[in-house]
C-alpha cells in the first residue's frame, strides 16, 4: 500500500499540472512519454539497458525563455534485476526481483540552441536537464510460482528482534534526475523528442539487497519459512556450497540507480493569443517574441 505522503504528492502534482497549464498557456506544452525503464544496483552492477521494461508518462513544459525550460514529469515503469542474467553480478547469490516504480519530478532544461515549438527558424535543439524526483517502489520476488512483497519479509533481518539495528526501509524516496535529450518542432503546435535520464537515489533497497546474510533459523522463526527461503537463494543451485550467515549479500556503500529512455510528444496549449507564434522570423529578439 502506498504511503499517505506519496498519495498527497501525486494529488498535489496533478493539481499543479492543471493550474499551471491553464494559467500559463501562452508558454505551456503538455504531452506524453513512451519508452523503457531499467535499474542499476547489486543485481545489475553495470549493464545499461539490461532487463529494460516498458514505461509511460505525462510531461508538462513551461518555456520561460528560448533557452530555459521548467518541466514536470510523472512516469510509471518497472524495474527488474536478476543475478543469473546480469553482467558482473554474483551468480552464486542467485537473487532476483521486480518492482513497479512511479516517479514524479520537477526539472530544469537548458536548450543548447534557442528553441520554441512553432518556430520555423529555430526548430531543433539538444538539451540537458536536472532536478529532483520523488519515487515509489515495491520489490517482489518469485518463490514456488508465487510473487511475494520483500519488504515485509525482512530478508536481511529488518524489523526483527534478533537484528534490531536493521531498520525497515521506506518505499517512498528522493532521487536526483539528470540527463540529455533532443527536441524538434514539427509544426506550430507539435514537438517530438527523445531523452535519456538517470536517477541517483539515496537508498540501497530498490532490489531488497544491501548488507549481509542473516541466520535462516532465526529469520524463519520471526518472519516465516518464505522469508528465510527468499533471503538465501544460493542453496537452490545444485552442487554449489550455499552462502552462510554473515557473508556479504550486497554492498551498502553503493546506492541503487534507475533510468528512463523515452520518446516524447508534446503539444503547445493553443490559444488565440499565441496564434502565429511560428512566424518567429519576423521578430529580431526571440525572448522578446516569447513574451508577446
Amino acid at each position: 500500500m502506498k504511503s499517505p505522503l506519496f498519495k498527497e504528492i501525486v494529488l498535489i502534482t496533478s493539481f499543479v499540472f492543471v493550474v499551471i497549464s491553464f494559467s500559463y498557456s501562452q508558454r505551456s506544452e503538455i504531452g506524453v512519454f513512451g519508452g523503457g525503464s531499467y535499474y542499476l544496483g547489486d543485481l545489475n552492477p553495470g549493464k545499461h539497458f539490461g532487463n529494460t521494461s516498458p514505461a509511460i508518462g505525462l510531461v508538462y513544459r513551461y518555456n520561460a525563455t528560448s533557452r530555459w525550460v521548467l518541466k514536470a514529469n510523472a512516469i510509471f515503469g518497472s524495474l527488474i534485476g536478476d543475478d543469473a542474467s546480469s553482467v558482473g553480478a554474483d551468480k552464486q547469490r542467485n537473487l532476483s526481483f521486480k518492482s513497479n516504480i512511479f516517479d514524479v519530478s520537477g526539472q530544469i532544461e537548458l536548450n543548447f540552441f534557442p528553441y520554441f515549438t512553432g518556430s520555423k527558424k529555430n526548430k531543433f535543439t539538444p538539451y540537458i536537464f536536472t532536478g529532483i524526483s520523488v519515487f515509489n517502489f515495491k520489490p517482489k520476488a518469485e518463490y514456488n510460482g508465487e510473487w511475494y512483497d520483500l519488504r515485509p519479509l525482512g530478508t536481511e533481518g529488518q524489523g526483527t528482534k534478533t537484528y534490531s539495528s536493521r531498520k525497515t526501509y521506506g518505499l517512498t524516496q528522493l532521487a536526483i534526475p539528470f540527463g540529455i535529450g533532443i527536441k524538434l518542432s514539427l509544426n506550430k503546435i507539435i514537438c517530438i523528442g527523445a531523452e535519456w535520464s538517470m536517477r541517483k537515489t539515496f537508498t540501497d533497497y530498490i532490489d531488497d539487497v544491501s548488507t549481509t546474510y542473516v541466520d535462516p533459523v532465526k529469520l524463519s522463526t520471526e518472519k516465516g519459512l518464505v522469508a528465510a527461503s527468499l533471503s538465501n537463494r544460493s542453496i537452490d543451485i545444485p552442487g554449489s556450497a550455499p552462502l552462510i550467515t554473515g557473508m556479504q549479500r550486497g554492498d551498502p556503500k553503493t546506492k541503487d540507480w534507475y533510468s528512463f529512455a523515452m520518446i516524447t510528444f508534446t503539444a503547445k496549449i493553443y490559444t488565440k493569443k499565441n496564434k502565429g507564434c511560428h512566424d518567429y522570423q519576423k521578430h529580431s529578439n526571440y525572448d522578446e517574441f516569447l513574451l508577446n
